[in-house]
C-alpha cells in the first residue's frame, strides 16, 4: 500500500516516518507539511519526495498517515476519504463533534485506524481483551498526567497542546483503555483543577462509573500513569508493558491492511475516534457549563 505522510513534527519523526518506511507491506511516497524546509528535511532522511501541495499527495497515494494538530488533520483527512484513500489518524481526530461525524461518515468505504499508541501494545491490547470478556466491573480509574512543558520534552512546543491542555493530548488515551471494557457512555461530568488538571467523571450505559484524571502540565514529582479496573473479578491494575512509538505505529499499519483487504475493521477506526471526540466535547462543555451533559453512545 502506498502511504502518504502529513506532518513534520516529532511525532512524524518518532512514530509515523520510522514505522512506515520499516513496513514490509508499505511503500513509504512522500511527505507533506506546513513548512515545506521541514517537509522537504524529511523526505530526504527517507529517501521519498516532499510535496508543497497537500491534494497532489493524496492523488498519488492509496492511504494517508497523518501526524498534525486535530484542526489541521480534519480537513486533510476528509479529504482524502472522499477522495476513496485509507486512513490512518492521530489522536483526537477532531476537535469538534460535527467535524468527526462528517470524517466518519465520509471513511464509510475506505479502511481506517486511529493511533491510540498504547492500544497497539502487546501488554494493554491483551489486557482489555480479557477485562472485557471477563464483565463484572463496576468502575475504573485512570490517572494519565504528564509534565510536557520543560526543556528536553518535543511535545513541549506544541501550541495545540499548550492550549487544550491534558483532556484533548491524554484524554482519548484514557478512554481508548476504558471505552472497551465499560462501553458507551451516557453521561459526562467534568471539574477543572490547577493548571491544566482536569477530572472528568463517566456514567456508562450500563451502570458503571470511572474517573479520569488527565493533564500533561502536572507538576514533575506528580506526573504517573496509573490505571485500576474493579468490580466482580477484584482489583485489577493495567499493566503498563513495553512499547516504542514506530512499532506500535507498525501493528496499526498492520490492522489497516488487514481492513483494506476485506478483513474485520479495528476497533480504533475512525467511529471510534468520532465516539472518543463526542465525550471530549462533552467533558469540554461540562466545564464550561458547570453540569452534566448527556450523550449519545456512539
Amino acid at each position: 500500500m502506498r502511504f502518504g505522510l502529513f506532518g513534520t513534527g516529532p511525532w512524524a519523526h518518532l512514530a509515523h516516518a520510522p514505522g512506515l518506511a520499516g513496513h514490509s507491506g508499505v511503500e513509504f511516497a512522500g511527505v507533506w507539511g506546513r513548512d515545506p524546509q521541514k517537509a522537504a528535511d524529511l523526505a530526504g532522511r527517507y529517501g521519498v519526495t516532499a510535496y508543497t501541495d497537500a491534494d497532489a499527495l493524496i492523488a498519488d497515494v492509496d492511504a494517508v498517515a497523518i501526524a498534525l494538530p486535530p484542526d489541521v488533520q480534519a480537513p486533510i483527512a476528509l479529504r482524502a476519504a472522499r477522495a476513496g484513500r485509507h486512513l490512518l489518524l492521530d489522536k483526537p481526530i477532531a476537535v469538534r463533534t460535527e467535524d468527526a461525524e462528517a470524517l466518519a461518515a465520509a471513511a464509510g468505504d475506505v479502511a481506517s485506524v486511529v493511533f491510540f499508541t498504547r492500544r497497539f501494545t502487546p501488554e494493554l491490547d491483551g489486557f482489555l481483551t480479557e477485562a472485557a470478556a471477563t464483565g463484572g466491573w463496576a468502575e475504573a480509574r485512570i490517572d494519565h498526567l504528564g509534565s510536557i512543558f520543560v526543556p528536553d520534552n518535543p511535545f513541549g512546543a506544541s501550541p495545540w497542546r499548550r492550549e487544550r491542555g491534558g483532556l484533548w493530548d491524554v484524554g482519548p488515551h484514557a478512554l481508548a483503555a476504558v471505552l472497551p471494557v465499560l462501553g458507551p457512555v451516557a453521561e459526562v461530568t467534568a471539574v477543572a483543577g490547577p493548571r491544566d488538571l482536569t477530572f472528568v467523571l463517566l456514567k456508562h450505559v450500563g451502570g458503571a462509573v470511572s474517573r479520569l484524571t488527565l493533564a500533561v502540565d502536572a507538576p514533575p514529582a506528580a506526573a504517573r500513569e496509573e490505571a485500576v479496573f474493579a468490580g466482580d473479578a477484584g482489583l485489577r491494575e493495567v499493566p503498563q508493558g513495553r512499547w516504542e512509538p514506530a512499532e506500535a505505529l507498525g501493528r496499526a499499519i498492520d490492522q489497516l491492511l488487514t481492513a483494506a483487504a476485506g478483513g474485520p475493521a479495528s476497533a480504533c477506526d475512525v467511529r471510534f475516534g468520532a465516539t472518543v471526540t463526542a465525550i471530549l466535547v462533552a467533558a469540554e462543555r461540562s466545564l464550561t457549563e458547570r453540569t452534566t451533559i448527556t450523550v449519545t453512545p456512539g
